[in-house]
């Protein structure tokens, strides 16, 4: 396997999602890092994003109202997704939690699940104070 060549771009896009608590579409990833490189192009954030979820470097979320979220947070975690205001939160729920939920599902899997996604939907507490 060739060696991966270095790029300063998918660097600043990986420090960018390490940096973020949000979960940005690459619409937000591409308009932060056009600021350090103003003539990088939509595309090249889209493979470098595609890349660094492939390297296990970047989480990508898919949500049902289109556009894939990252995250940069790579430690077991599952996410909230507002109905109302479309905020993507994480949901940390302790490691024990995650065991319980992927030991439930393997009950009824003829295989070997390995680890989960889950993603939770509701209103976020901004949007219950508002209503």
């Amino acid at each position: 396997m060739t060696a991966l060549k270095y790029s300063r771009q998918r660097e600043s896009i990986k420090h960018f999602l390490a940096e973020t608590k949000g979960h940005p579409t690459a619409d937000t990833v591409y308009l932060h890092v056009k600021k350090q490189f103003p003539n990088i192009s939509l595309g090249t954030v889209y493979r470098n994003l595609n890349l660094l979820t492939d390297l296990g470097e970047a989480v990508k979320i898919s949500t049902p109202n289109g556009g894939d979220r990252f995250d940069g947070r790579l430690e077991p975690h599952n996410h909230f997704l507002c109905t109302k205001c479309g905020r993507l939160l994480d949901l940390d729920l302790d490691m024990k939690s995650i065991e319980e939920m992927n030991h439930l599902a393997a009950e009824g899997f003829d295989g070997k699940i390995e680890s989960s996604s889950t993603l939770f939907y509701g209103e976020c507490s901004d949007c219950i104070k508002k209503s």
